[in-house]
């Protein structure tokens, strides 16, 4: 309807079965025509209907900058009706950005004459009640055949909703960030307060890492929670396992080789360490590692650079390194089986993650999260863990960690089929801990040959409890264990010799 003018007052439209005649919004001077009163009609009639039709907002001017029409959409937007803004100026709605500048207020400045389009410019609209409207502007400048300005049409489309589904989106994107940041780091103890933090402070430099802790205490997903909050991010993590291939294989995984660097090299590949360039590497069990590929260690974290294998050409990378072992790296030093340069290579930024045994107050924390996606993943509706079942897992050694405890309610799953898990769906060794409690190696009385049975009596020295108690973190159920007495004779011998019941922020003297 808009695309064509001419010179003449109406515009013909022709509709399926239907000729219409419509109206020239552009042309106030309406004297002389000679259409009849039906015709007039169906001009009102169909160009409501279309203006109706249209979603955005559409609006008219003459070449003066007076507003001629008003669509529906228009008033929905602005918040204006159609009487109120006939005739006004469009600087009422205040666009605050116009070829790069806040509208003009006077048609003159305005530079849709000089310009004569406005092409999908992306601003904000005054509303009636003077908050801001984000929307998306376009605008042509409206001439006949002798070129002569008829006018200005404008259209308008609404981005609230857009820009509110963008922001759930950036919002979607920030909580899928800490699902690889911290949201696998279940911990309320100081021991997992503190890794967090070390996290961070890694995540924030480039220095090289190494994470030591037992087997199943979550070495590879600290690995990736520093590489994704750290400025390598949007770059590859590649992780390779050392105790998984031979030193030949390994030295070929990690460095590359060239074609017919050995039997059955038959072209040419890329080591890991050029596919994490400008990412990170992690080194899982660095200490499995061969003297030989040590050495060739080394040079690529003094120099970051490496050769591959039948190739003498030096490859610069640019890498980040961090490294994992399950064992005491400094005594392998000492015997002579690990590297010491490179040990203290290694060793720039240490991370020591504690085990499961030593932070049981996370164990209720990790096992409603596993519950919550075995839910997920079995569609079962499992609500907790009976207040029995609990004090076993609070009372467990956890030699796997907190892997072991993952498998532990994965099992329980399998025999739970709804409300809690009791004592009887968790696993048969994980249970049988209550009835068959270990030998007491610090008291004096043990007998290896005949273990003490949990209810019979025995004597404990002051000296002796109170070590029991440093290293079990004044976990008297745990004392208790493995002293093979009942935790009530554990509280009679520390209120006998005023031995604290809670651990204290000094040390205790006797």
């Amino acid at each position: 309807m808009l695309a064509r003018t001419c010179n003449v007052t109406y515009a013909k439209v022709t509709l399926p079965c239907t000729e219409v005649t419509l109206l020239n919004p552009f042309n106030s001077d309406n004297n002389g025509d000679s259409m009849n009163n039906t015709t007039v009609l169906m001009d009102e009639k169909w160009t409501r209907l279309l203006l109706e039709s249209i979603a955005d907002g559409v609006f008219t001017l003459d070449k003066q900058g007076r507003i001629t029409s008003w669509n529906p959409a228009m008033e929905r937007i602005s918040g204006y009706c159609a009487a109120e803004v006939m005739g006004q100026q469009c600087f009422l709605l205040g666009f605050n950005q116009c070829f790069g500048n806040p509208c003009p207020r006077t048609l003159s400045e305005c530079d849709i004459f000089d310009k004569g389009t406005v092409d999908g410019k992306e601003c904000m609209l005054r509303h009636k009640t003077g908050k801001d409207i984000p929307v998306i502007k376009s605008a042509r400048l409206i001439k006949d055949e002798t070129g002569d300005v008829k006018g200005i049409v404008e259209s308008v489309t609404d981005l609230t909703e857009l820009i509110a589904a963008r922001k759930k989106v950036e919002e979607a994107e920030i909580r899928l960030g800490e699902k690889f940041s911290f949201h696998n780091l279940i911990g309320k103890s100081h021991e997992m307060q503190t890794v967090v933090a070390a996290i961070k402070s890694a995540a924030a430099s480039e220095a090289t890492v190494l994470l030591q802790g037992e087997s199943g205490t979550g070495k590879e997903i600290i690995a990736t929670a520093i590489h994704r909050n750290s400025p390598r991010a949007s770059n590859a993590l590649i992780t390779v396992n050392c105790s998984a291939l031979s030193e030949s294989l390994l030295e070929s995984e990690l460095f590359g080789h060239v074609k017919g660097a050995y039997t059955g090299a038959m072209r040419d590949r890329t080591g890991r360490f050029e596919e994490a360039d400008n990412g990170t590497v992690l080194l899982d069990e660095i200490s499995e590692m061969s003297p030989f590929i040590q050495v060739k260690l080394l040079r690529v974290l003094q120099e970051r650079e490496i050769e591959r294998v039948g190739e003498s050409k030096k490859r610069k990378i640019n890498i980040r390194v961090i490294a994992a072992t399950n064992k005491d790296l400094f005594h392998l030093v000492q015997t002579g089986v690990f590297r010491e340069d490179l040990y203290y290579r290694l060793k720039v930024f240490p991370i020591t993650i504690a085990p499961l045994c030593k932070r049981r107050e996370d164990i209720p924390l990790l096992t409603d999260h596993f519950i919550t996606l075995q839910n997920k993943k079995t569609g079962k509706q499992i609500t907790g863990v009976s207040h029995p079942a609990m004090q076993i897992l609070l009372d467990y050694p956890w030699p796997g960690n907190v892997r072991e405890l993952e498998n532990a309610i994965e099992h329980a799953f399998v025999l739970c089929d709804q409300g809690m898990i009791d004592l009887f769906d968790l696993p048969v060794e994980i249970r049988k801990m209550k009835y068959q409690p270990p030998v007491n190696p610090l008291s004096r009385q043990t007998n290896a040959t005949h273990p003490r049975r949990p209810n019979a009596t025995m004597t404990l020295t002051q000296e002796g409890l109170i070590t029991m108690l440093h290293q079990c973190n004044w976990n008297k159920a745990e004392v208790a264990r493995q002293a093979g007495v009942s935790r009530t004779a554990i509280w009679k011998y520390m209120k006998k010799w005023n031995i604290p019941l809670k651990k204290s922020t000094g040390s205790f003297i006797s």
